[in-house]
């Protein structure tokens, strides 16, 4: 039986791609990478910004990192408010806090900003624990986020007893390794064939979904 219920962030429980992409659509455009259409920037929503930088841009890790400083010189003022919760969001974690269940925040987004952004929107009492990457560069992948979130729960002896939710293949990949089973939800930023292709324990279509199965 599930004790404890660890949240995604980006495309999880809120819609950040128009924040996201702007900043990265900033940072690429300063690094001598320009790239003008947003939707295909949509793949920096939820993985960690450095190795995307590389991937994308191909770029070395030296101007990724100048990148990932570029982008939250737009992120941090402005780009961080270019978000919304997802439709049900606030209901489904009153229901499952109601029904008695640890919840968490688990995302590859810095830890600082995860906590800004549950605060903005009035959801960071739900939650026992808010993790994220660090700065310096540690912590930086979802294996290493959920294993951190699991110690400050004080759960990393009892895995089976927590599940991760969240919208990309780095999440089921992520909770994979570090134990745990994962849902996806299918409204966030991974697409149906790379969700079907990464076998998460179930596909959830929204947030009320995630509340019946915790019923």
């Amino acid at each position: 039986m599930y004790k404890a219920i660890l949240f995604d962030l980006d495309g999880t429980l809120t819609d950040s791609g128009e924040g996201i992409t702007k900043s990265v659509q900033y940072a690429l455009e300063k690094v001598g990478k320009p790239e003008p259409d947003l939707q295909k920037l949509r793949i920096f929503v939820g993985p960690p910004l450095l190795e995307q930088f590389q991937e994308y841009a191909g770029i070395d890790e030296e101007t990724a990192r100048k990148a990932v400083e570029i982008y939250r010189e737009r992120y941090a003022p402005v780009g961080i408010y270019e978000n919304e919760l997802y439709p049900g969001i606030p209901e489904m974690l009153s229901g499952l806090k109601q029904r008695g269940y640890k919840l968490a925040i688990a995302s590859s987004k810095p830890e600082n900003f995860v906590k800004i952004v549950a605060e903005y929107f009035h959801i960071d009492s739900y939650f026992d624990e808010m993790v994220g990457s660090e700065p310096e560069g540690r912590r930086t992948n979802k294996t290493e986020v959920i294993e951190e979130t699991l110690k400050r729960l004080g759960l990393s002896e009892h895995r089976d007893q927590v599940i991760m939710v969240g919208d990309k293949e780095h999440d089921v990949f992520g909770a994979r390794r570090a134990g745990l089973e994962c849902i996806a939800v299918s409204y966030g930023y991974g697409t149906e064939e790379e969700l079907k292709n990464a076998y998460p324990f179930k596909i959830v279509n929204s947030a009320e979904e995630i509340l019946d199965f915790f019923a």
